[in-house]
Protein backbone atom coordinates (compact mmCIF):
# COMPACT_ATOMS: atom_id res chain seq x y z
CA UNK A 1 0.00 0.00 0.00
CA UNK A 2 2.82 2.42 0.87
CA UNK A 3 4.45 1.75 -2.50
CA UNK A 4 1.28 2.69 -4.35
CA UNK A 5 0.88 5.90 -2.33
CA UNK A 6 4.53 6.80 -2.88
CA UNK A 7 4.23 6.21 -6.63
CA UNK A 8 1.00 8.16 -7.04
CA UNK A 9 2.10 11.13 -4.93
CA UNK A 10 5.49 11.38 -6.60
CA UNK A 11 3.92 11.03 -10.06
CA UNK A 12 1.36 13.71 -9.25
CA UNK A 13 4.01 16.03 -7.83
CA UNK A 14 6.11 15.41 -10.95
CA UNK A 15 3.25 16.60 -13.16
CA UNK A 16 2.73 19.60 -10.89
CA UNK A 17 6.44 20.37 -11.00
CA UNK A 18 6.34 20.31 -14.80
CA UNK A 19 3.50 22.85 -14.77
CA UNK A 20 5.27 25.06 -12.23
CA UNK A 21 8.50 24.83 -14.23
CA UNK A 22 6.72 25.81 -17.44
CA UNK A 23 5.16 28.82 -15.70
CA UNK A 24 8.62 29.79 -14.44
CA UNK A 25 9.97 30.32 -17.96
CA UNK A 26 9.71 34.06 -18.72
CA UNK A 27 8.40 35.39 -21.99
CA UNK A 28 11.24 37.92 -22.23
CA UNK A 29 14.28 36.32 -23.91
CA UNK A 30 16.86 37.82 -21.56
CA UNK A 31 15.12 37.11 -18.25
CA UNK A 32 16.28 34.21 -16.06
CA UNK A 33 13.06 33.07 -14.40
CA UNK A 34 9.79 34.41 -13.11
CA UNK A 35 10.05 35.36 -9.45
CA UNK A 36 6.67 34.22 -8.15
CA UNK A 37 6.96 30.53 -9.25
CA UNK A 38 10.54 30.53 -7.93
CA UNK A 39 9.32 31.80 -4.55
CA UNK A 40 6.65 29.11 -4.46
CA UNK A 41 9.22 26.50 -5.37
CA UNK A 42 11.54 27.66 -2.58
CA UNK A 43 8.74 27.44 -0.02
CA UNK A 44 7.69 23.97 -1.20
CA UNK A 45 11.29 22.73 -1.20
CA UNK A 46 12.01 23.96 2.34
CA UNK A 47 8.64 22.77 3.63
CA UNK A 48 9.03 19.32 2.13
CA UNK A 49 12.50 18.87 3.61
CA UNK A 50 11.23 20.00 7.01
CA UNK A 51 8.31 17.57 6.95
CA UNK A 52 10.54 14.61 6.00
CA UNK A 53 13.15 15.52 8.62
CA UNK A 54 10.47 15.81 11.33
CA UNK A 55 8.94 12.45 10.33
CA UNK A 56 12.36 10.77 10.41
CA UNK A 57 13.24 12.28 13.78
CA UNK A 58 9.91 11.29 15.35
CA UNK A 59 10.36 7.63 14.33
CA UNK A 60 14.09 7.11 14.95
CA UNK A 61 13.65 5.26 18.27
CA UNK A 62 13.26 1.49 18.49
CA UNK A 63 9.98 1.53 20.41
CA UNK A 64 6.38 0.46 19.91
CA UNK A 65 4.54 2.66 17.43
CA UNK A 66 0.79 2.85 17.06
CA UNK A 67 -0.37 1.45 13.71
CA UNK A 68 -2.46 4.50 12.78
CA UNK A 69 0.07 7.01 14.04
CA UNK A 70 3.01 5.42 12.24
CA UNK A 71 0.96 5.13 9.05
CA UNK A 72 0.12 8.84 9.20
CA UNK A 73 3.76 9.70 9.86
CA UNK A 74 4.81 7.65 6.84
CA UNK A 75 2.16 9.36 4.73
CA UNK A 76 3.42 12.77 5.88
CA UNK A 77 7.00 11.82 5.00
CA UNK A 78 5.94 10.70 1.52
CA UNK A 79 3.98 13.92 1.08
CA UNK A 80 7.09 15.85 2.13
CA UNK A 81 9.10 14.10 -0.58
CA UNK A 82 6.40 14.99 -3.10
CA UNK A 83 6.61 18.65 -2.04
CA UNK A 84 10.37 18.59 -2.63
CA UNK A 85 9.86 17.37 -6.20
CA UNK A 86 7.14 19.94 -6.73
CA UNK A 87 9.43 22.74 -5.60
CA UNK A 88 12.41 21.74 -7.75
CA UNK A 89 10.74 22.61 -11.07
CA UNK A 90 11.42 26.36 -11.05
CA UNK A 91 15.04 25.78 -10.07
CA UNK A 92 15.64 23.72 -13.20
CA UNK A 93 14.18 26.58 -15.21
CA UNK A 94 16.59 28.91 -13.39
CA UNK A 95 19.50 26.56 -14.12
CA UNK A 96 18.85 26.61 -17.86
CA UNK A 97 18.31 30.36 -17.71
CA UNK A 98 21.76 30.79 -16.21
CA UNK A 99 23.18 28.62 -19.01
CA UNK A 100 21.86 31.20 -21.43
CA UNK A 101 22.49 30.83 -25.12
CA UNK A 102 25.50 28.60 -24.61
CA UNK A 103 23.13 25.61 -24.75
CA UNK A 104 20.51 24.70 -27.32
CA UNK A 105 18.36 23.43 -24.44
CA UNK A 106 18.34 26.94 -22.93
CA UNK A 107 17.18 28.50 -26.22
CA UNK A 108 13.88 26.61 -26.06
CA UNK A 109 13.19 26.40 -22.31
CA UNK A 110 9.42 26.26 -22.81
CA UNK A 111 9.88 22.76 -24.21
CA UNK A 112 13.06 21.53 -22.58
CA UNK A 113 12.43 22.53 -18.94
CA UNK A 114 9.19 20.56 -18.36
CA UNK A 115 10.72 17.54 -20.10
CA UNK A 116 13.85 17.68 -17.94
CA UNK A 117 11.63 18.01 -14.87
CA UNK A 118 9.88 14.80 -15.95
CA UNK A 119 13.27 13.06 -16.13
CA UNK A 120 14.18 14.45 -12.72
CA UNK A 121 10.91 13.36 -11.10
CA UNK A 122 11.03 9.86 -12.57
CA UNK A 123 14.63 9.41 -11.47
CA UNK A 124 13.82 10.62 -7.96
CA UNK A 125 10.93 8.17 -7.75
CA UNK A 126 13.12 5.24 -8.84
CA UNK A 127 15.90 6.10 -6.36
CA UNK A 128 13.45 6.63 -3.49
CA UNK A 129 11.73 3.31 -4.16
CA UNK A 130 14.94 1.26 -4.24
CA UNK A 131 16.23 2.87 -1.00
CA UNK A 132 12.96 2.41 0.90
CA UNK A 133 12.60 -1.14 -0.44
CA UNK A 134 16.12 -1.99 0.75
CA UNK A 135 15.42 -0.54 4.21
CA UNK A 136 12.06 -2.31 4.56
CA UNK A 137 13.51 -5.62 3.39
CA UNK A 138 16.36 -5.44 5.91
CA UNK A 139 13.97 -4.58 8.75
CA UNK A 140 11.54 -7.36 7.83
CA UNK A 141 14.42 -9.82 7.67
CA UNK A 142 15.62 -8.71 11.13
CA UNK A 143 12.14 -9.17 12.60
CA UNK A 144 11.43 -12.45 10.85
CA UNK A 145 10.47 -15.36 13.07
CA UNK A 146 10.93 -18.79 11.47
CA UNK A 147 7.92 -21.08 11.40
CA UNK A 148 10.13 -24.17 11.67
CA UNK A 149 13.75 -25.22 11.69
CA UNK A 150 15.70 -24.17 8.57
CA UNK A 151 14.99 -26.64 5.78
CA UNK A 152 12.09 -28.35 7.57
CA UNK A 153 8.96 -29.33 5.63
CA UNK A 154 5.71 -28.46 7.39
CA UNK A 155 2.36 -29.87 6.20
CA UNK A 156 -0.58 -28.25 7.97
CA UNK A 157 -4.10 -26.93 7.56
CA UNK A 158 -5.78 -30.33 7.11
CA UNK A 159 -8.89 -31.51 8.92
CA UNK A 160 -9.03 -34.57 11.16
CA UNK A 161 -10.79 -36.47 8.38
CA UNK A 162 -8.06 -35.56 5.84
CA UNK A 163 -5.14 -36.35 8.18
CA UNK A 164 -4.67 -39.94 6.90
CA UNK A 165 -4.71 -38.76 3.28
CA UNK A 166 -2.15 -36.03 4.04
CA UNK A 167 0.15 -38.50 5.79
CA UNK A 168 -0.19 -40.99 2.91
CA UNK A 169 0.67 -38.27 0.36
CA UNK A 170 3.83 -37.30 2.24
CA UNK A 171 4.97 -40.91 2.51
CA UNK A 172 4.17 -41.51 -1.14
CA UNK A 173 6.13 -38.49 -2.41
CA UNK A 174 8.98 -38.91 0.10
CA UNK A 175 9.34 -42.68 0.40
CA UNK A 176 11.44 -43.89 3.30
CA UNK A 177 11.60 -40.46 4.93
CA UNK A 178 10.46 -40.41 8.59
CA UNK A 179 7.49 -38.12 9.27
CA UNK A 180 7.07 -36.33 12.60
CA UNK A 181 3.47 -35.84 13.76
CA UNK A 182 2.14 -33.15 16.06
CA UNK A 183 -1.26 -33.08 17.76
CA UNK A 184 -3.68 -30.58 19.21
CA UNK A 185 -6.27 -30.89 21.93
CA UNK A 186 -9.96 -30.52 21.18
CA UNK A 187 -10.50 -28.35 24.26
CA UNK A 188 -8.41 -25.19 24.82
CA UNK A 189 -5.92 -25.12 27.63
CA UNK A 190 -3.38 -22.76 29.18
CA UNK A 191 0.22 -23.43 30.05
CA UNK A 192 2.31 -21.67 32.68
CA UNK A 193 5.19 -22.23 35.05
CA UNK A 194 5.41 -20.75 38.52
CA UNK A 195 8.43 -18.52 39.00
CA UNK A 196 9.69 -18.97 35.44
CA UNK A 197 9.21 -17.38 32.04
CA UNK A 198 8.14 -19.73 29.28
CA UNK A 199 9.04 -19.09 25.63
CA UNK A 200 6.80 -16.68 23.73
CA UNK A 201 5.54 -16.67 20.16
CA UNK A 202 3.99 -13.59 18.58
CA UNK A 203 3.98 -11.78 21.93
CA UNK A 204 2.13 -14.49 23.89
CA UNK A 205 3.28 -17.42 25.99
CA UNK A 206 3.35 -20.54 23.85
CA UNK A 207 0.76 -23.23 24.43
CA UNK A 208 3.37 -25.84 23.60
CA UNK A 209 3.48 -28.57 21.00
CA UNK A 210 2.19 -32.08 21.60
CA UNK A 211 3.93 -35.14 20.22
CA UNK A 212 6.25 -38.05 20.85
CA UNK A 213 9.99 -38.57 20.96
CA UNK A 214 10.43 -37.85 17.26
CA UNK A 215 8.98 -34.38 17.74
CA UNK A 216 11.25 -33.72 20.72
CA UNK A 217 14.35 -34.72 18.76
CA UNK A 218 13.23 -32.49 15.88
CA UNK A 219 12.90 -29.51 18.24
CA UNK A 220 16.26 -30.01 19.88
CA UNK A 221 18.08 -31.05 16.72
CA UNK A 222 19.80 -33.75 18.76
CA UNK A 223 18.86 -37.39 18.05
CA UNK A 224 20.25 -38.42 21.45
CA UNK A 225 17.83 -36.25 23.45
CA UNK A 226 16.16 -38.52 26.06
CA UNK A 227 12.37 -38.80 25.91
CA UNK A 228 10.17 -39.51 28.90
CA UNK A 229 6.41 -39.90 28.54
CA UNK A 230 5.60 -37.93 31.71
CA UNK A 231 8.11 -35.08 31.40
CA UNK A 232 7.70 -31.79 29.57
CA UNK A 233 10.72 -30.22 27.92
CA UNK A 234 11.32 -26.47 27.65
CA UNK A 235 13.39 -26.01 24.50
CA UNK A 236 15.06 -22.62 24.58
CA UNK A 237 18.50 -21.19 23.72
CA UNK A 238 18.36 -18.86 26.72
CA UNK A 239 19.04 -19.45 30.36
CA UNK A 240 15.90 -20.76 32.07
CA UNK A 241 15.14 -22.72 35.22
CA UNK A 242 11.86 -24.62 34.97
CA UNK A 243 11.16 -27.54 37.30
CA UNK A 244 7.56 -28.07 36.25
CA UNK A 245 4.79 -26.69 34.04
CA UNK A 246 1.10 -26.49 34.81
CA UNK A 247 -1.57 -27.43 32.29
CA UNK A 248 -5.05 -26.11 32.97
CA UNK A 249 -8.18 -26.65 30.92
CA UNK A 250 -11.91 -26.70 31.56
CA UNK A 251 -14.31 -29.62 31.26
CA UNK A 252 -17.92 -28.87 30.46
CA UNK A 253 -20.19 -30.46 33.07
CA UNK A 254 -23.73 -31.78 32.62
CA UNK A 255 -25.22 -28.67 34.22
CA UNK A 256 -23.36 -26.40 31.80
CA UNK A 257 -20.74 -25.33 34.33
CA UNK A 258 -17.07 -25.70 33.65
CA UNK A 259 -14.84 -27.62 35.97
CA UNK A 260 -11.17 -26.69 35.76
CA UNK A 261 -8.68 -29.51 35.46
CA UNK A 262 -5.17 -28.71 36.56
CA UNK A 263 -2.15 -30.96 36.15
CA UNK A 264 1.42 -30.22 37.11
CA UNK A 265 3.99 -31.93 34.90
CA UNK A 266 7.71 -32.29 35.69
CA UNK A 267 9.86 -30.36 33.22
CA UNK A 268 13.46 -30.07 32.12
CA UNK A 269 15.23 -27.43 30.04
CA UNK A 270 17.15 -28.35 26.88
CA UNK A 271 19.17 -26.01 24.70
CA UNK A 272 18.46 -26.62 20.97
CA UNK A 273 21.07 -26.75 18.24
CA UNK A 274 19.15 -24.06 16.34
CA UNK A 275 18.90 -20.83 18.41
CA UNK A 276 15.69 -19.83 16.62
CA UNK A 277 13.75 -22.69 18.25
CA UNK A 278 11.84 -21.71 21.39
CA UNK A 279 9.04 -24.05 22.37
CA UNK A 280 7.60 -26.24 25.13
CA UNK A 281 7.32 -29.91 24.27
CA UNK A 282 4.40 -31.78 25.86
CA UNK A 283 4.21 -35.59 25.65
CA UNK A 284 1.08 -37.17 24.21
CA UNK A 285 0.61 -39.37 27.27
CA UNK A 286 0.17 -36.35 29.55
CA UNK A 287 -2.92 -35.20 27.65
CA UNK A 288 -4.37 -38.66 27.29
CA UNK A 289 -4.07 -39.09 31.06
CA UNK A 290 -6.10 -35.87 31.37
CA UNK A 291 -8.84 -37.35 29.21
CA UNK A 292 -8.08 -34.99 26.35
CA UNK A 293 -8.92 -36.21 22.86
CA UNK A 294 -6.10 -35.36 20.49
CA UNK A 295 -6.28 -34.72 16.77
CA UNK A 296 -3.47 -34.55 14.20
CA UNK A 297 -2.27 -30.99 13.80
CA UNK A 298 0.74 -31.00 11.46
CA UNK A 299 3.30 -33.21 9.76
CA UNK A 300 7.00 -32.35 9.81
CA UNK A 301 9.97 -33.69 7.91
CA UNK A 302 13.10 -33.16 10.02
CA UNK A 303 15.79 -31.36 7.95
CA UNK A 304 18.42 -33.40 9.78
CA UNK A 305 16.97 -36.45 8.05
CA UNK A 306 15.87 -35.07 4.68
CA UNK A 307 16.16 -31.67 3.04
CA UNK A 308 13.05 -31.00 0.96
CA UNK A 309 13.69 -29.38 -2.41
CA UNK A 310 11.36 -27.00 -4.21
CA UNK A 311 10.64 -29.69 -6.80
CA UNK A 312 9.59 -32.14 -4.10
CA UNK A 313 7.41 -29.48 -2.48
CA UNK A 314 5.59 -28.75 -5.76
CA UNK A 315 5.09 -32.45 -6.38
CA UNK A 316 3.70 -32.88 -2.86
CA UNK A 317 1.33 -29.95 -3.37
CA UNK A 318 -0.12 -31.66 -6.43
CA UNK A 319 -0.42 -34.95 -4.58
CA UNK A 320 -2.24 -33.33 -1.64
CA UNK A 321 -4.85 -31.91 -3.98
CA UNK A 322 -5.65 -28.96 -1.74
CA UNK A 323 -6.46 -30.91 1.43
CA UNK A 324 -3.41 -29.40 3.17
CA UNK A 325 -0.81 -26.68 2.78
CA UNK A 326 2.94 -27.14 2.60
CA UNK A 327 5.68 -24.85 3.84
CA UNK A 328 9.45 -25.23 3.76
CA UNK A 329 11.44 -22.96 6.03
CA UNK A 330 13.97 -21.21 3.80
CA UNK A 331 14.44 -18.03 5.79
CA UNK A 332 13.01 -14.63 5.00
CA UNK A 333 12.02 -14.02 1.42
CA UNK A 334 10.39 -10.77 0.29
CA UNK A 335 6.90 -11.35 -1.10
CA UNK A 336 7.01 -11.95 -4.83
CA UNK A 337 4.27 -9.40 -5.54
CA UNK A 338 6.27 -6.77 -3.63
CA UNK A 339 9.39 -7.45 -5.68
CA UNK A 340 7.41 -7.37 -8.93
CA UNK A 341 5.79 -4.08 -7.94
CA UNK A 342 9.16 -2.47 -7.10
CA UNK A 343 10.69 -3.62 -10.40
CA UNK A 344 7.62 -2.40 -12.32
CA UNK A 345 7.79 1.05 -10.72
CA UNK A 346 11.53 1.38 -11.40
CA UNK A 347 11.18 0.24 -15.03
CA UNK A 348 8.27 2.63 -15.62
CA UNK A 349 10.27 5.47 -14.06
CA UNK A 350 13.25 4.74 -16.31
CA UNK A 351 10.99 4.79 -19.40
CA UNK A 352 9.51 8.14 -18.36
CA UNK A 353 12.96 9.55 -17.65
CA UNK A 354 14.21 8.52 -21.10
CA UNK A 355 11.11 9.92 -22.73
CA UNK A 356 11.65 13.22 -20.95
CA UNK A 357 15.22 13.43 -22.21
CA UNK A 358 14.06 12.64 -25.76
CA UNK A 359 11.42 15.39 -25.67
CA UNK A 360 13.89 17.87 -24.16
CA UNK A 361 16.35 17.16 -26.98
CA UNK A 362 13.67 17.82 -29.56
CA UNK A 363 14.15 14.48 -31.33
CA UNK A 364 14.87 15.31 -34.96
CA UNK A 365 13.91 18.96 -34.51
CA UNK A 366 15.92 21.91 -33.30
CA UNK A 367 14.94 25.48 -32.54
CA UNK A 368 14.58 27.69 -35.60
CA UNK A 369 17.39 30.00 -34.48
CA UNK A 370 19.80 27.14 -33.87
CA UNK A 371 22.93 26.81 -36.03
CA UNK A 372 22.78 24.42 -38.95
CA UNK A 373 25.10 21.93 -37.25
CA UNK A 374 22.51 21.63 -34.43
CA UNK A 375 20.04 20.03 -36.83
CA UNK A 376 21.87 16.72 -37.20
CA UNK A 377 21.03 13.56 -35.30
CA UNK A 378 24.42 13.81 -33.60
CA UNK A 379 23.42 17.18 -32.18
CA UNK A 380 20.07 15.76 -31.04
CA UNK A 381 21.90 12.96 -29.27
CA UNK A 382 24.15 15.47 -27.49
CA UNK A 383 21.11 17.47 -26.36
CA UNK A 384 19.49 14.29 -25.07
CA UNK A 385 22.62 13.33 -23.15
CA UNK A 386 22.79 16.79 -21.58
CA UNK A 387 19.08 16.78 -20.67
CA UNK A 388 19.36 13.31 -19.17
CA UNK A 389 22.47 14.26 -17.22
CA UNK A 390 20.82 17.35 -15.70
CA UNK A 391 17.55 15.61 -14.84
CA UNK A 392 19.27 12.50 -13.53
CA UNK A 393 21.74 14.41 -11.34
CA UNK A 394 19.02 16.45 -9.65
CA UNK A 395 16.70 13.45 -9.46
CA UNK A 396 19.32 11.22 -7.82
CA UNK A 397 20.06 13.90 -5.22
CA UNK A 398 16.37 14.40 -4.46
CA UNK A 399 15.70 10.65 -4.42
CA UNK A 400 18.56 9.95 -2.00
CA UNK A 401 17.35 12.69 0.32
CA UNK A 402 13.75 11.46 0.23
CA UNK A 403 14.61 7.75 0.40
CA UNK A 404 16.96 8.01 3.37
CA UNK A 405 14.46 10.11 5.35
CA UNK A 406 11.34 8.14 4.42
CA UNK A 407 13.15 4.91 5.39
CA UNK A 408 12.76 5.79 9.08
CA UNK A 409 8.94 5.88 9.26
CA UNK A 410 8.80 3.01 6.73
CA UNK A 411 10.60 0.67 9.15
CA UNK A 412 8.69 1.28 12.39
CA UNK A 413 7.23 -1.66 14.31
CA UNK A 414 3.88 -2.03 16.06
CA UNK A 415 5.16 -4.90 18.24
CA UNK A 416 5.29 -4.27 21.97
CA UNK A 417 8.83 -5.65 21.99
CA UNK A 418 10.09 -4.43 18.60
CA UNK A 419 13.33 -5.73 17.14
CA UNK A 420 16.22 -3.25 16.96
CA UNK A 421 16.27 -1.08 13.87
CA UNK A 422 18.25 -3.01 11.30
CA UNK A 423 20.98 -1.28 9.42
CA UNK A 424 20.71 -1.61 5.66
CA UNK A 425 23.10 -1.23 2.79
CA UNK A 426 22.01 1.66 0.62
CA UNK A 427 21.85 0.26 -2.93
CA UNK A 428 24.55 2.57 -4.25
CA UNK A 429 25.48 0.25 -7.15
CA UNK A 430 21.90 0.38 -8.45
CA UNK A 431 21.75 4.14 -7.95
CA UNK A 432 25.10 4.59 -9.69
CA UNK A 433 23.96 2.41 -12.58
CA UNK A 434 20.84 4.55 -12.93
CA UNK A 435 22.80 7.80 -12.74
CA UNK A 436 25.33 6.64 -15.32
CA UNK A 437 22.98 4.65 -17.51
CA UNK A 438 20.32 7.25 -18.29
CA UNK A 439 22.73 9.81 -19.85
CA UNK A 440 24.11 6.98 -21.98
CA UNK A 441 20.80 5.44 -23.03
CA UNK A 442 19.13 8.77 -23.81
CA UNK A 443 21.40 9.75 -26.73
CA UNK A 444 21.32 6.22 -28.10
CA UNK A 445 17.52 6.29 -28.11
CA UNK A 446 17.46 9.79 -29.58
CA UNK A 447 19.86 8.82 -32.34
CA UNK A 448 17.75 5.75 -33.14
CA UNK A 449 14.68 7.98 -33.49
CA UNK A 450 16.23 11.05 -35.11
CA UNK A 451 18.58 9.47 -37.66
CA UNK A 452 15.88 7.82 -39.83
CA UNK A 453 13.74 10.97 -39.76
CA UNK A 454 16.60 13.20 -40.79
CA UNK A 455 17.60 10.77 -43.55
CA UNK A 456 14.09 10.88 -45.03
CA UNK A 457 14.06 14.67 -44.83
CA UNK A 458 17.42 14.88 -46.61
CA UNK A 459 16.20 12.64 -49.45
CA UNK A 460 13.07 14.72 -49.90
CA UNK A 461 15.13 17.92 -50.02
CA UNK A 462 17.46 16.38 -52.64
CA UNK A 463 14.51 15.45 -54.87
CA UNK A 464 13.24 19.00 -54.75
Amino acid sequence: MALEILTYLFAGSGLGSMVLAARSVPSAPGALVRRRPLAWGSALLVGGCAVMALAAWSTHEDVHYDDFGSAMTLLAAIAGGALVLLGLGPFLALLLGVAGRRSVLARDRARSVPAIVATMSATALAVTVVIVAAAATSQNRAGYRPEARPGALLVHGFSAADAPAALAAVRRELPGVPVVETYRGIRPYSLHADGADLPERYGAVTSGVIGDGALLRYLTGDPSTPYEENTAVVVTPGDAEVASVTIEHNLLGQDGDTAPVVKQVPAVVVRPSDPSVEEVFLPVKVFRDLGQDLRPDALIVDPSVHSTSETEQRRLDRSLGGVAQTYVERGYRPPSDWRIAVVAVVVAAVVVALAGALVAAGGADAPSDAPSDARSWQAAARRAALAAAIGTAVGVAAGCLAGLLIAWPATTSSAWEPPPRAGFATPWPWIAALAAGLPVLAPVLTAAVAAPVLTVRARRSARR
